[in-house]
């Protein structure tokens, strides 16, 4: 990265944490799978037991019956890291439904051979369920329906970093300093056509020097997985916020973070390849993105709303004979002081034959205006 800055100028911050992150032989997530977890940098809802999987299985189940139990049908998993939850999922489905594994294939986009070496030691026991690509286009030959989502996924994509600066929005940039750090360059104009029309929406009079984060590719994400579906449900958990919520005025220093052993910290130019750099994400845009692409918005809740919505059966079977490890994995899912509040989850139906009745309040939460 300083070869480039030298030879080509500051480096945008897109270009920077995907180096960071992604780059195949040094980057955080290339070097090892050893991230998630208490032993880890940071911890998510997989960490907390197989819970979490199975409550996802159920819905992926809803979805392949309220289809029509097609004799095949997909479910595509970005961001599987080591095929924990996979595994979770592929389990929960075996139990629950053996007609309906029996018709799954489970795939799993990877570019990294270290994560996709890592998924397949995780799923040697599912063999011929799994098929491993290196990115979702290799399926657009042959659509199926079914599901695509990612768990904490949208978070790891690459942002902009800008900031509010005499009227007007201007982009930070990453600068190599003479003592080799990298430091931060404010205050570059802005030429990209998709920043300056993602910044749009935001409208103006922010405080001098506020700073927040600002992501141009949910498109290029999403776009992918619906050509490898032919109908069906995008589902995506993580934390952040609809747009009111994340550009509120009060935010004046964004969400950027770095995780290291479970410290978080807010300077990702440190030490590229050795931190989690992350930002909340604002679910509207995702929403807007994926609504041009021809879906619909069909949920936006709190991971616990939601997650208690999928329990319900789970939880009446609790009664008489409960499993107290499940339901302390179930209390920490959903608990609005630990993960149930951090986290929220937005749906989106795609190419349904019959389109669902989008309820008022899931605009109104969303922050858009219905049509």
């Amino acid at each position: 990265m300083r070869e480039r800055i030298e030879r080509d100028g500051p480096l945008g911050f897109p270009e920077f944490m995907a180096t960071a992150l992604y780059q195949p032989s040094l980057g955080y997530y290339a070097r090892e799978t050893r991230q998630v977890g208490r032993g880890g940098d940071f911890f998510t809802s997989v960490s907390v037991g197989p819970l979490f999987g199975e409550l996802l299985a159920r819905r992926f189940l809803r979805e392949w019956r309220e289809s029509g139990s097609p004799a095949r049908w997909r479910i595509i998993e970005c961001g599987a890291h080591d095929g924990t939850l996979a595994a979770d999922i592929l389990g929960a489905i075996s139990r629950l439904d053996p007609q309906a594994f029996a018709a799954l294939e489970y795939a799993i986009p990877e570019p990294l051979p270290r994560l996709q070496a890592a998924q397949r030691e995780t799923l040697r026991g599912f063999h011929g369920k799994w098929r491993f690509i290196a990115e979702a286009s290799e399926l657009h030959a042959d659509p199926l329906p079914g599901v695509a989502f990612g768990n904490e996924l949208l978070d790891a994509l690459p942002f902009h970093v800008v900031e509010w600066t005499n009227g007007g929005w201007r982009e930070c940039k990453v600068e190599a300093a003479p003592d080799g750090d990298f430091v931060w360059q404010a205050h570059h104009e802005i030429t990209s056509p998709a920043l300056l029309d993602a910044l749009a929406p935001l409208g103006n009079g922010f405080p001098e020097n506020y700073r927040t984060e600002v992501r141009t590719n949910f498109r290029d994400c999403l776009e992918p997985l619906v050509r490898s579906l032919s109908s069906g449900l995008l589902l995506w958990p993580d934390y952040g916020f609809a747009r009111p919520d994340y550009y509120h005025p009060d935010r004046k220093t964004g969400t950027l973070r770095t995780f290291s052993k479970h410290r978080a910290a807010e300077n990702p130019l440190a030490t590229p390849g050795e931190i989690d750099i992350t930002a909340h994400v604002d679910f509207t845009a995702v929403a807007e993105t994926a609504i041009r692409l021809g879906c619909q918005p069909v949920a936006f809740s709190s991971q616990g709303s939601w997650l208690t919505g999928q329990a319900r059966s789970w939880l009446l079977a609790q009664e008489g004979n409960p499993d107290a490890a499940a339901l302390r994995q179930f209390q920490t899912l959903t608990h609005p002081a630990h993960l149930g509040g951090s986290f929220h989850v937005l749906e989106l139906s795609w190419n349904q034959p019959a389109a669902p009745i989008i309820p008022p309040e899931i605009w109104h939460r969303l922050g858009i205006s219905q049509p």
